[in-house]
């Protein structure tokens, strides 16, 4: 199926130059036809004047401040005119011909993201992912990657994924309280899966993903991102459980689970709770706003 679907790509960048300057040629050559935007949020290195020098054919959006991720891409999104919205990571190259297996997925109408597959570059091999899979246990939302022979998903990933600006407009984008990284793409598609839309993955959109480039791991220590990784899991249910049956089998395990965190010495999992409980009035708005868009039960979109 062909696809008439206007396109933006918008690519959030925090101090990538370096990765700018390897990957872009390969989005405009990838992509000649799509608005390329470059969400630039605040970086410190020449990512701006790289970008005036080298393409000025790109539409930049920058902040004075750091907004991280969630804020960062939203930015960039908020100046996008496609119908199609593309994300894609300063450490993602795609692949030719990626685009045009995407935007074919949006002739029908219930679908509201797609995602690709990554060739993910990792200690010194290649993993293919981009499906996830994921359930309910004990009133614990888990997730894993899953095999890459099946259009079915549990979330499109942020780093390279394409969505409908429409419904993107309608959910309001990635949610800022996950910010600086990490579950704001979980989040995006769980809200799109309970508001009764369709995401996909596309296996014949393929990107390569240079994970041990990015930013994250070039910036946080291993220790940083473990503990907001636990302060935005625990963000993710407060926010989003409507079942009631969940929120009693979370209340009864998460004073069970912080117990063995102690017993082990696992005291970021308990510091990612406290910062979480911090953000409890913020994450009570979120999920007032969110609630107005639901439409399916927890445990129709992810049985236990």
């Amino acid at each position: 199926m062909k696809s008439t679907c206007t396109v933006s790509i918008v690519i959030p960048n925090w101090n990538g130059s370096h990765l700018l300057e390897k990957n872009l040629p390969f989005v405009l050559t990838a992509a000649p036809d799509a608005q390329i935007i470059v969400a630039d949020d605040a970086s410190s290195d020449n990512s701006l004047s790289l970008l005036r020098e080298k393409f000025p054919s790109v539409t930049v959006v920058s902040s004075k401040k750091q907004q991280g991720f969630a804020g960062n891409v939203n930015a960039g999104v908020a100046r996008a005119s496609g119908e199609i919205i593309v994300l894609l990571n300063t450490d993602v190259r795609p692949e030719k011909d990626f685009l045009k297996f995407l935007t074919a997925r949006f002739s029908d109408p219930h679908v509201a993201a797609v995602g690709c597959l990554e060739k993910s570059h990792e200690a010194g091999g290649v993993i293919l992912r981009g499906r996830g899979i994921a359930s309910w246990k004990k009133g614990y939302f888990i997730h894993k990657k899953g095999e890459v022979d099946e259009e079915d998903t549990a979330w499109v990933s942020g780093g390279s994924a394409a969505y409908r600006r429409s419904i993107w407009n309608e959910l309001g984008g990635m949610d800022t309280l996950y910010n600086p990284f990490y579950w704001e793409d979980i989040d995006l598609s769980y809200q799109m899966l309970k508001a009764g839309h369709r995401i996909v993955f596309e296996n014949k959109s393929v990107v390569g993903h240079f994970h041990e480039e990015g930013k994250i791991k070039t910036t946080y220590t291993s220790r940083d991102v473990k503990k907001i990784a636990y302060r935005n899991q625990f963000i993710f249910m407060w926010k989003n459980i409507s079942d009631i049956r969940l929120w009693l089998l979370h209340c009864f395990w998460t004073p069970i689970r912080l117990l063995q965190a102690a017993t082990k010495g696992d005291w970021l999992m308990l510091n990612g709770y406290l910062m979480a409980a911090v953000k409890l009035p913020q994450v009570i708005q979120s999920r007032r706003r969110a609630s107005m868009h639901w439409r399916l039960r927890d445990m129709a979109i992810f049985p236990s």
